[in-house]
Parts: C-alpha cells; structure tokens; sequence
C-alpha cells in the first residue's frame, strides 16, 4: 500500500467524527425544509459535512481520510439520515464512490484528483448508462446517466459505461457478462438536464446527466478501474469489498436511520391524538402492532450490524470476505428495505391523517419509498442470494454489484 501522501494528515478518528457529527445534526435538521424546496441540499450543510469529515469518512488514510470501518461508520450514518434522509443519502454517495475512487485508481490518479488534499466531492452513476471506448492513453465515453445524487454539490463525477470496441459492440468478460468500467471525470465536462421532480429524497438533487449530443468526453487511464475491482491500490484491508460490498453497507445504513426516524414520528403522533374512536395511545390493536414493528425494525438492524461486525472483524483479523459474508450483506441490503417499507406503511396508515400533511413524517414515508426503488433492491439480486445459499454458486466466485460472477445470471 501507498504511504500518505505528502503535506496531508489522516483524517479525524472515530470519536472525533462522532463529535463533529454531533455538532453539525441541529443544522441539518433546521435546513431541511429549504433543501426539500430547492432540490438540493443547502450550501452550509454540504459545508458542515465536509468540514467535519463525515464526506470523507471512508476514504483511505493516504489521500487523508479516516478509513473508518464500515461497521463503526454505519451508526454514523443512520443518525445522520434519521435526522434528514437527504443528507445521509448524499454523505453516503461521496464516501462510496470517492472511497472507491481513491482505493482503485493508479497513484497518478490519485495525485490529480487529491491535489489538494482530501475533502473532494464526488457524484454520478456507476450503473452504466452510457458507453466507454478504449483510445490511446484512456476512454471516450458518452451516453446519458440518471441519479446523480450530490451532483450540485460535486466537483468530480463517478459515471459507469458499457465497454465497447471501435464499432461499438459490446465487451463481453469471462462470465458472459458485458464489461463495464468506472470513469471520473471533472463536473465541467457534463450538463444536467434536470428532471428531478420525484416522490422522495427531494434534497439529493439526483439530477439527470449528459454528455452533450454528438460529443465524447476522453478519460485518461489513470481515472479508470473496472466495475467489479475489488484490489485495492491502497487503504485498509475493507478496500477488498470492492463497490458491491460499499454500495449494499451504504444503503442498508440509511435505511436504518430513516426507518428509525419513521417509527419516533408515530410515537409523537399517537401520544397526543384523538379522533372519535378515542385515543390511539388507548387502542389495544394499535400498541399490539406497533410492538410488533418495532421488533421487526430491531431484528432488521440487528442482523444488519451482525452482518457488517462479522465482515469487518475477519478483514481486521487478517481474513478476506467470504462468499457466504457477501451473501449476507446483500440479503441485509433487501430485507432492511422491505422491513422499513411495511414499518413506514404501518405508520402512515396508523397516523391516519398526519402523514397526509408536510411534515417530517410525510417526508420520510416519500424518502423510504424512494429507496426501496433503486436497482440494488432488485429481486433479481436476490435470487443470486438464494442461488449462492443452495449451494449452486462456485464458491471460489466473487460477488459483484448485481450478482456472483461464475457465468450465471449476472
């Protein structure tokens, strides 16, 4: 591995992120409602973020972040999306594709792009929607990408293409699946289209983007890597998760906070109302459900922290993640969401009319039903899941982002 890079320190250590983090969740908070109305997150947060180094949390320690472990960074991020799913969704985006970026890019990547120092912001959509091709000293890449969350905010872009030959067809790799590599690229060099009038997480600014029409971008080497990298170039050993296991820590982390923070707003709603059926704190069917969410909430949390513990203990031990630990860390991505998604329906149907209003709790019901959409949740995942329990994987076979590369579904 890299030593740090010259002139930088590490970032804050654990207990001082958790401090800083602290500090920053009133701010959060009291903005919330402008970014719900501008579509972005506001200025003095996203500067709140990065100063603390929450942005950066994850990044390795030679670019100058703090290489936190993901199962010591979850609980970071579930206050932060409990206090405004938005901004837990963005600080999620930079630390997974910056971290990535500054594991798996040559050194002279990382001299580029951390230039000056570490608090770089990074957005954009690794799943690919565009196409690269392979020229002297790098890719042309073009095409359109949606959900780019952060992108207001960013300054280098993380966009996924479809690898292509000179006549455009498609690269097919080992397994039969097509080839895909990962491209950044300065926020100068695309547009936005808009279209970001949506049900939920109104504040990530998920922007659409594009390179402009009949025009290619040109990428150099040294800010390339493949899609299913998983050696890292540099940083602690979690690095070898690649972007299938940081992609399935950060969603099942957010969901977690704002499922949590669904389930505070039903408590404050039921203590105080009355409708001409009495009131809801006196309801024996009422408290007789709302036990039994939170306990499914809780199971849900803790097979998620189980799982990430255990993954992150046996890569400090020396160990590398297993097939059967991946597995679990996908499975935990899906059912999470599905757990918040009838949590949060239970407690809009219970609020009767107070969800129907803007308030937090409407808010939060729109963000956990956004996230229950995003291409990870996708059933066909898990049935990579149930193909690998059954036995029916290789198991020398690496997971990647959608499935486990042995020339199955993937």
């Amino acid at each position: 591995m890299s030593a740090v890079k010259p002139g930088l320190s590490e970032g804050p250590d654990l207990a001082t992120l958790a401090a800083n983090l602290e500090q920053i969740l009133p701010l959060v908070e009291e903005r919330a409602p402008e970014a719900e109305a501008q579509g972005s997150l506001t200025d003095d947060v996203v500067a709140a973020l990065r100063k603390s180094g929450i942005y950066t949390m994850l990044f390795p320690r030679e670019v100058g972040g703090s290489d936190v472990s993901l199962a010591d960074a979850m609980p970071l991020i579930e206050k932060l999306s409990h206090a405004h799913a938005s901004a837990g969704w963005c600080a999620n985006v930079n630390n997974m594709e910056g971290a990535t970026m500054a594991l798996y890019i040559p050194d002279s990547g990382i001299e580029r792009v951390f230039a000056n120092g570490v608090d770089v912001t990074v957005a954009g959509n690794g799943v690919p929607r565009g196409f690269a091709r392979k020229v002297a000293g790098g890719y042309e890449i073009w095409g359109n990408w949606a959900f780019g969350s952060g992108i207001c905010h960013a300054e280098w872009i993380h966009t996924g293409g479809f690898l292509v030959d000179d006549e455009k067809q498609m690269i097919f790799g080992p397994t039969g699946s097509p080839r895909v590599v990962l491209v950044h690229h300065p926020r100068s060099t695309i547009r936005l289209k808009g279209e970001w009038d949506v049900l939920g997480l109104k504040a990530t600014g998920s922007y659409d983007y594009e390179v402009a029409e009949g025009e290619t971008i040109f990428v150099p080497d040294e800010l390339v890597y493949d899609f299913d990298n998983a050696v890292p170039l540099r940083g602690g050993p979690q690095g070898q998760l690649g972007l299938a296991g940081y992609s399935a820590w950060a969603h099942s982390s957010w969901a977690l906070g704002v499922g949590r923070r669904m389930l505070d707003e039903l408590v404050k709603v039921a203590r105080n109302r009355r409708d001409a059926f009495g009131k809801t704190v006196d309801s024996a069917s009422f408290k007789y459900q709302l036990a039994l969410v939170e306990a499914r909430y809780r199971a849900a949390r803790a097979y998620a922290h189980e799982t990430w513990r255990g993954i992150c203990l046996g890569l400090e031990q020396g160990g590398t993640v297993t097939q059967d630990q991946m597995t679990d860390a996908k499975l935990v991505l899906r059912h999470v969401h599905d757990v918040v998604s009838d949590v949060a329906t239970f407690a809009h149907r219970s609020a009767r009319s107070a969800s129907l209003y803007n308030t937090v709790m409407q808010r939060c019901y729109r963000d956990i039903h956004s996230g229950t959409q995003h291409i990870l949740m996708a059933d066909q995942i898990i049935e990579e899941c149930g193909r690998q329990i059954l036995g029916a994987t290789d198991p020398e076979a690496k997971w990647t982002v959608f499935g486990v590369a042995d020339g199955g579904k993937v």
